[in-house]
């Protein structure tokens, strides 16, 4: 049996190509390595572009029931603890301007996969190499079997083995780690509707609720010889957090404070280096990639898994109009005829996601470099000339609309 689509990895990316595909009839097989959903992450600020592709895929009301709408993003420094910028996000009950969420990522993932078909995932299953027959791509498993598919998706992760496959270079580290955790308050937390950036010192830090319930924050940071042991344990990432928040709002503390110590995650931020993406190839014949096996960015602008739901949709869009027969106007075709429509297709893919993966992780990674640099000039240009523009660039490239999964 010969799978029409296989995608490789159950995440964002991998299940937003599923569910666009199954809303316009087509049937797609998901290979996850994990024994299931991978909701690690906590939660990702999802920006307006990232609510139109959850709304062309249906189930954005389903996830606005969930999470509360921020008001806006305020900006303050951890040396002088004064506000820096303040940015309304002006966002109204028709979800125009700027709509910006707090999601939790299990409720994102659970949300994508509820409406698949049974059996479009399959779990405990991790793809290690791939070879080429023809026009077909034989993936071999980890439990020595072997899937026949007609297209291969890889939206496996920054250490994707399709994107190995395609000759992409492997993603970089940026030189900074990352602390994330959640806190839950039973009774309500009673914070204001904002989402809350601090930055100075080298270290940038952020507060922002998802529900009333629950709040997210992070905590990234540039580590020296003397950090090296602090990514293995919980207790002194803690503790390092709450040393080095500076001038930050008691909010942030007491949200840190109440997180157990099981749930702080350290990981290191890694991108792609973006010209990469320029002479590189996102697809070659019936294979290409998405999410993080695409554009791996540091969080910096919030846009990584944003992007991913854009890719998502605009992958099943190209990928149903080169799979379907009335798209090519033939009610037989060749073998060969459908792989040049497949591969068409995906090259259109490429085509449309190539610069905007290029300007995101640009911006992401020239944004992380401002906001963490240290001194005195640099801490005088960023407060006082480069808060507000910085905080504009994240509404800026949050404008952008993937459409719909209409076949034109």
């Amino acid at each position: 049996m010969v799978e029409d689509v296989v995608i490789v990895g159950a995440g964002i990316a991998g299940l937003t190509t599923a569910l666009g595909l199954h809303r316009m009839g087509f049937r797609s097989l998901v290979l996850e390595s994990s024994d299931s959903l991978r909701v690690t992450g906590f939660a990702l600020v999802s920006w307006t572009n990232a609510w139109k592709a959850l709304d062309a895929i249906a189930i954005g009301d389903f996830l606005r029931k969930q999470h509360v709408q921020l008001d806006g993003l305020v900006v303050a420094s951890i040396i002088s603890g004064f506000v820096t910028s303040h940015l309304q996000f002006k966002a109204n009950r028709k979800h125009e301007g700027n709509e910006v969420r707090s999601v939790k990522r299990k409720a994102l993932l659970e949300a994508l996969a509820k409406d698949l078909p049974p059996g479009t995932i399959r779990f405990t299953s991790k793809v290690v190499s791939i070879e080429e027959a023809d026009n077909i791509k034989l993936l071999h498993l980890a439990d020595g079997s072997i899937l026949k598919t007609k297209v291969l998706i890889g939206c496996d992760g920054v250490n994707s083995v399709v994107t190995k496959w395609l000759g992409l270079e492997k993603p970089v580290f940026s030189g900074r780690w990352s602390i994330r955790g959640c806190a839950e308050y039973l009774d309500g937390h009673g914070f204001e509707r904002n989402f809350l950036q601090f930055y100075g010192n080298g270290f940038r830090s952020g507060l922002v609720p998802c529900d009333e319930k629950t709040v997210y924050w992070f905590f990234t940071w540039t580590p020296s010889a003397e950090h090296k042991d602090i990514q293995e344990n919980p207790a002194m990432m803690k503790q390092f957090v709450l040393s080095n928040l500076g001038k930050v709002p008691e909010a942030l503390e007491n949200a840190i404070e109440s997180t157990p110590l099981g749930s702080f995650v350290a990981s290191q931020l890694k991108f792609r280096k973006p010209w990469n993406l320029l002479w590189g190839e996102i697809s070659k014949g019936n294979v290409c990639v998405a999410g993080d096996a695409l554009h791996p960015m540091t969080p910096d602008i919030g846009q990584g898994g944003c992007s991913a739901l854009e890719d998502g949709v605009v992958l099943a869009r190209c990928l149903a109009e080169a799979l379907s027969k009335e798209s090519r106007g033939e009610s037989n075709f060749k073998v060969e005829d459908e792989f040049n429509s497949i591969k068409k297709g995906l090259e259109k893919f490429a085509k449309e996601r190539r610069w905007r993966s290029f300007e995101l992780i640009s911006t992401a990674y020239l944004v992380g470099l401002i906001q963490q640099s240290e001194g005195k000039v640099y801490s005088f240009l960023r407060d006082n000339l480069l808060s507000s523009f910085l905080a504009g660039l994240l509404l800026k490239r949050a404008s952008y609309d993937c459409g719909t999964l209409n076949i034109s």
